[in-house]
Order: structure tokens, then sequence, then C-alpha cells
């Protein structure tokens, strides 16, 4: 028998593995298939009855597992299940993760090419696991993570969540067309960068959750790119900086912005900190629990 058609073979059955649920009890890994597969650490406690899935986007280090596990006292908190897919770095680098696909070598990519569109697949999965197709969801991403949700709500919406949280994000993606897409929506078609888009934008359900503490300007894995270095020196000056350029865009557009910032005092680039703090509450549902 071949190698070639060895491989062949390998990849077929890991494309054909779906999990079939409920999902486990305590912490667990699963594939799931949203059209390849895509290894998921999930976690539902012991007392789990019917509270929200809460998907987890790791950092650029595409430690999934860690992040399931700092994000276990979400689900102890909330009465939520966890699931932290993993976007590994050979089918998805930073141009598939943290921008989305959206581009590769410069040249915008047809939508069906872009990560964002795995998104609602793995909520569909996940949610099909449980029997529940309605199951209420929420997303959290810290560092890489964020980016990656920031511009998913850019260009993409909220794919069925209700909130969609991005901690601490390296950088962000403006609401201008006078920076280059992963900064701004500079360069792209105009159904993806006119004012509907950008209003649209605003209009999600974004919220930007900022450690005060985050503001080492040579910390190791920092975007010391032009475009990012012009939103600020470091996160917490990039994360102000872009709420800001929204409330403002929003004020004299007279458009809604359903952004929410929300801080947490003393807090660096640590997400298991962010994800633990009272805070963070706040971020998922706001002051008024929703």
């Amino acid at each position: 028998m071949s190698r070639l058609f060895l491989t062949l073979t390998t990849l077929v059955l890991l494309h054909a593995v779906v999990f079939a649920g409920p999902l486990p009890v305590g912490p667990a890994q699963v594939t799931l298939d949203v059209g390849l597969p895509l290894e998921v650490f999930t976690y539902k406690p012991p007392t789990y009855t019917d509270g929200p899935l809460i998907v987890v986007f790791h950092g650029v280090q595409r430690n999934a597992e860690d992040y399931r596990n700092f994000a276990i006292t979400l689900a102890e908190r909330f009465g939520a299940i966890i699931a932290a897919p993993r976007f590994d770095r050979e089918r998805f680098p930073t141009e598939a993760y943290q921008r989305g696909g959206v581009t590769k070598a410069g040249r915008v990519q047809p939508r069906e090419a872009w990560t964002f569109t795995l998104v609602p697949e793995l909520v569909a999965q996940l949610r099909a696991a449980e029997g529940r197709p309605q199951l209420t969801c929420y997303f959290i991403g810290h560092s890489a993570g964020g980016q990656f949700l920031v511009r998913m709500m850019a260009l993409a919406g909220a794919q069925g969540a209700v909130r969609v949280v991005a901690a601490n994000p390296g950088s962000h993606l403006f609401p201008t067309r006078d920076a280059d897409y992963g900064y701004g929506f500079g360069g792209l078609p105009g159904p993806l960068s006119d004012d509907d888009a950008v209003q649209r934008y605003l209009a999600a359900p974004l919220t930007l959750y900022l450690g005060t503490n985050d503001i080492d300007p040579n910390y190791e894995s920092l975007d010391r790119s032009p475009g990012a270095m012009a939103q600020g020196r470091f996160r917490y000056e990039r994360g102000l900086a872009c709420f800001a350029a929204a409330q403002k865009l929003a004020r004299e557009r007279g458009w809604v912005c359903n952004w929410r910032k929300v801080e947490t005092s003393g807090l660096a680039h640590d997400a298991a900190r962010m994800f633990a703090a009272p805070e963070a509450q706040t971020a998922l549902f706001g002051a008024d629990g929703k």
C-alpha cells in the first residue's frame, strides 16, 4: 500500500470524525467536523443544568487546552459550558487566525475561505451535541483571540453570539478607511468597507475588555508594525483609542454604538486573571446581566 494512499486515507478519516454528544462532564477533548477537523477542549460543570455556552478563543501560542483551563472559573461562576477550539499554526497562520483569512498575500479572499465562517458551524455542532439548537452563546478571546474576534465582528458580525468579548487584543480594527485592513477598513471592496459596513460594526455587541496594566511597549508578542503603532504604544492604550474612535464616529454620524468598554484594574497581559476578575461578568453579561 502506497504512502500517498495511507496519507489520503488518514485525512479522510480525520475529516469524518464528528463528536456525538452530549459533551462529557468535566474537562474533555473532542474533534468536531466544521468543514475540516477541529480540536475543541471543553468543560462542563458537574452541576450543569441549562447555562450558556462560552466559546473561548486562544492567544498566539495556540494553547487552547490552557485557555479552556483558564476559563473553568467562568464555567463554575456562571454555570456555563466552555469550548476552546484550537486553531493550529500550520493551518491557521497569522493571516488566517488573527486576520480571519480575509486576505492572503495581501489579496482579499472569497468569503467562504474566511476562517470566520467556521465559527457558526462550530457553534451548531456544539448545540447539536447538547441537543439544544437554541443554546445561548457568548464568545471571549484574549490577545490574538481578541484580534480574531474584533475583525470577525467588523466583517462577519457576531455569528450567533449574544455578546463578543475581545480581551487585551494586541491591535484593533478601527472604524475607519484611513488604515488598511487589519487596522481599519482600508483596501477592502466597497461592500466590506462602505458606511453601511462601518455602521454595522459599531452596532455589533462587542466588548473591549482591558487590563489597565497591559502597558508593556516591549512585550514579546506585541504587534509593532506601523499600523499597530499608530493605534498606541501598548495594548491598553490601543484599546482606549479604538473605543474612543468608535464613540466619536457614532456621535458625529448619529449612529448606534453597542460597544462596551470594561476595564479591570491592575491586571496585565494575563488571560487567566482576566477571566477570573469580577469584571469578566460585566464584560460578558453587562452590568444588568444582559
